[in-house]
């Protein structure tokens, strides 16, 4: 159970650029870390650095993982409190950078119990539906991909918006006339709109039959919630808004979201991310599993979280879709179309092949 050592790795991934309100990312900024103890088992993890939504990136996680690794050196991976309470104590939020070493501490804990993460978390194994997200581009580049999507099976697609109010609107138009009604769509303004561009938005867009809006406002305008949710037409689901538990219950008391989008580099990690859930489900708040660009490693964790956790009703579990150029993730999650589901092995189930690890910078505490 004693930790002796942890490989860390500048995890790049290349992928085709993915444009969202607040930027466009041409490369996945991921971290992976190798956890080794003395009973023979390995724990894994990874984090994914949206820099211009949980304010880290690439370096920032990788240096920090050393400085984590070195804290926890020698000491047992088992009492996951302990571990993950040490990193808050040391340094304050960096929830992504803790996500991949509290990730690896439960593929650990499931791993030495002979479970798959799924089942130490208390879950009965089911397949879960995703979506499938469309950047933000012209309506007609938008529409085309959607009319694919939906070529290929898609039966719910979520569209990034977040830019002027009426180009946003003629990008939904755009999308509903190319694939018509039957399909589910989701929209993410990633903070895009001011409060009276929310309103001009949203107002515009419920024609259309949106199931739900996610984060219209910058978080600082979280005071105008309350006020957007009454007024839209279109159900609200809090995003940057929530990043841990205490969010999560000041953003409910306010009335200021339908919905939740959990996330494990927002939250630290699963730890947190149960927590958000039991908060949300104590006030029949339905939540929904997202992510940034993660590989199909980390993504395999959320789909084990999300199994196990019943207030979880959304799925957004496409990350390592959205142009990703290549997969070097072992085992883990399956997809068949937008179908997921994981196995029976221990822990998380998945391990990133050698041969890829070869060509990544990194460092072993």
């Amino acid at each position: 159970m004693k930790i002796l050592s942890t490989e860390i790795y500048r995890y790049t991934i290349p992928m085709v650029p993915f444009t969202i309100a607040t930027g466009t990312m041409k490369y996945a900024q991921n971290l992976l870390i190798r956890v080794h103890t003395d009973d023979g088992l390995t724990g894994v993890g990874e984090c994914s650095a949206f820099p211009m939504i949980a304010g880290e990136t690439q370096s920032t996680c990788f240096e920090l993982a050393k400085d984590f690794a070195a804290l926890w050196k020698n000491k047992s991976s088992a009492e996951i409190d302990n571990r993950l309470d040490e990193l808050d104590a040391m340094i304050s939020r960096n929830f992504t950078a803790k996500s991949a070493f509290d990730m690896a501490l439960y593929d650990l804990a499931a791993k030495r119990t002979g479970q798959p993460l799924y089942q130490y978390l208390g879950g009965t194994n089911k397949t879960l539906e995703s979506d499938l997200t469309i950047g933000i581009g012209t309506p007609e580049e938008m529409a085309a991909t959607a009319t694919k999507f939906a070529a290929d099976g898609v039966r719910m697609i979520k569209v990034k918006l977040g830019k002027k109010p009426n180009e946003d609107v003629q990008r939904i138009r755009s999308i509903r006339q190319a694939i018509g009604d039957a399909i589910i769509l989701r929209i993410d303004a990633n903070q895009g709109w001011s409060f009276e561009e929310a309103v001009e938005a949203l107002t515009n867009l419920a024609p259309f039959g949106i199931e739900f809006c996610e984060q219209p406002m910058r978080s600082w305008n979280d005071e105008l919630l309350p006020e957007l949710c009454r007024i839209s037409p279109i159900p609200l689901m809090a995003d940057e808004s929530v990043f841990t538990h205490h969010d999560a219950e000041r953003i409910i008391r306010n009335k200021a979201c339908a919905y939740i989008n959990i996330k494990l580099a927002k939250s630290g990690g699963i730890r947190e991310a149960l927590r958000i859930h039991e908060v949300a489900a104590k006030n029949g708040t339905p939540c929904m599993m997202g992510g940034m660009l993660e590989s199909r490693l980390a993504l395999t964790a959320k789909v084990h979280l999300a199994i196990a956790s019943n207030n979880i009703r959304f799925y957004d579990l496409d990350t390592c879709l959205l142009g990703h150029l290549t997969d070097p993730v072992l085992g883990g999650v399956r997809f068949n179309g937008m179908q997921v589901s994981v196995g029976e092995e221990p822990g998380i189930g998945a391990d990133v092949d050698a041969a890829f690890l070869a060509g990544l910078e990194k460092v072993v505490i």
